[in-house]
């Protein structure tokens, strides 16, 4: 009996060799950075570390589906050095000598991945599943309203174009003011354009004061005489 018992569980040691090694069927590969997260305060990785990652990766397994009743001895760990990094993977827990299809594990990693790296006090560059990628973080929200900012671009655009509308035609208005003015001083002054006509210059006529043309002055008294 005791023989039978032994060779079984040379037998599942085996089994178990064979699917928890480098690059094999289903397996990840997982590496920790508990230095550089926590500098001073970083813990040792040991046999109990070990079993609490075996913990959570159960955990998340049967939260990822109700129907899993992975245990913790269905986590698998293998080739763990001491730079902490390591294979691991899950065994089915109604046959045990074969794997959980890798495409569920991974859901089940990104699934409960902030719960795995609380529990090591750790995140996603410090805790690397090297298959799996690393969860996005919620996109950003602007604290302003895209559609506001753009209203608001468009309305100083608008108050802008206003503004050099008055601005011109007041400036328009004072520059056609500044000619109606300067037009009524010359009227008054009498200020006139002096003509050339053949050479000689000819002063235009005041109509208001009249003028006296020289030669038929000089008639007029050359015949009054007589």
């Amino acid at each position: 009996m005791l023989r039978v018992l032994l060779l079984t569980l040379s037998v599942v040691a085996i089994a178990h060799a064979e699917l928890c090694k480098p690059d094999a069927q289903n397996a990840f590969k997982v590496r920790l950075s508990i230095k550089t997260a926590l500098g001073d305060n970083a813990y040792a990785w040991d046999a109990n570390e070990e079993y609490l990652f075996k913990a959570m990766v159960a955990f998340a397994m049967r939260r990822y589906s109700s129907k899993s009743t992975t245990q913790i001895s269905n986590v698998l760990l293998c080739n763990v050095t001491d730079r902490v990094s390591f294979w691991f993977v899950v065994t089915d827990s109604s046959k045990n000598v074969t794997t959980v299809p890798g495409s569920e594990v991974e859901a089940a990693i990104r699934l409960n991945r902030n719960r795995i790296n609380s529990a090591f006090l750790l995140s996603d560059k410090t805790l690397q599943f090297l298959k799996i990628t690393s969860t996005l973080s919620p996109p950003v929200e602007p604290s302003t309203p895209v559609w506001l900012i753009v209203f608001g671009v468009v309305l100083c655009l608008i108050v802008a174009g206003i503004v050099f509308l008055i601005v011109a035609g007041i400036q328009q208005r004072k520059k056609r003011n500044k000619e109606s003015t300067e037009r009524e001083n010359l009227e008054e002054k009498g200020e006139v354009t002096v003509t050339v006509e053949n050479g000689i210059p000819c002063e235009a006529l005041d109509l208001k004061a009249g003028h006296i043309n020289g030669v038929f002055a000089a008639d007029d008294e050359r015949f009054t005489s007589l």
